[in-house]
């Protein structure tokens, strides 16, 4: 089973990269966030392997904790891997678990593919598993998701402001996150 892949990518596409590791290639499924790496970035990815009758299928995710929440979603009825991988584009998996610890079912509704029901069945079967999940990098939960739903707000694009929540200082405080993030943005 393929836990983990560290390597370069030599095709990228809206929904797949396909990397080199060791002369041989793995086609992964994978978040925008690393969607938007350039061909010949080299890269590491936690990988949720996938075994089915239809054949087996490669999710890369960037770090530990997002595979954690990745796995925990598709635990969820009616949530397989692909609508796994659309609900943590939409959001940094901070912002996940406080929609789910706020029961906002309309966050997860206006995702493609996940109606209401599914909404409802996400927030009650993962309300009391996000205790076991740990913030992203030790992050300051509150600060960072406020910092992303400001930016959003701002019109940026999620995978956008995901990518630029990665290069910001999370210690600092919220106020001093936005400048940064604004800066970083401004750049781009």
């Amino acid at each position: 089973m393929i836990s983990y892949l560290e390597g370069t990518i030599i095709h990228s596409s809206t929904a797949y990269i396909i990397v080199n590791v060791g002369g041989i290639g793995y086609k992964v499924f994978a978040v925008p966030e690393i969607l938007t790496k350039p061909v010949g970035d080299n890269i590491k990815l936690f990988i949720y392997h996938k075994s089915s009758d239809d054949g087996q299928s490669l999710f890369g995710l960037p770090t530990s904790n997002a595979l954690n929440f990745f796995e925990l979603l598709i635990t969820v009825s009616g949530v397989g891997p692909k609508i796994a991988l659309s609900i943590l584009s939409s959001g940094d998996t901070n912002t996940l678990q406080e929609a789910i610890a706020k029961q906002d079912t309309a966050f997860f509704s206006q995702l493609g593919g996940i109606g209401k029901k599914t909404a409802e069945r996400i927030i009650v079967e993962l309300k009391d598993k996000m205790v076991q999940l740990p913030t992203i990098d030790g992050a300051n939960n509150a600060s960072s998701s406020d910092v992303f739903d400001a930016l959003v707000g701002l019109g940026y694009a999620t995978h956008e402001v995901r990518k630029i929540i990665t290069e910001i200082d999370r210690q600092a405080s919220t106020e001093n996150q936005l400048k940064q993030a604004l800066k970083l943005i401004s750049k781009k």
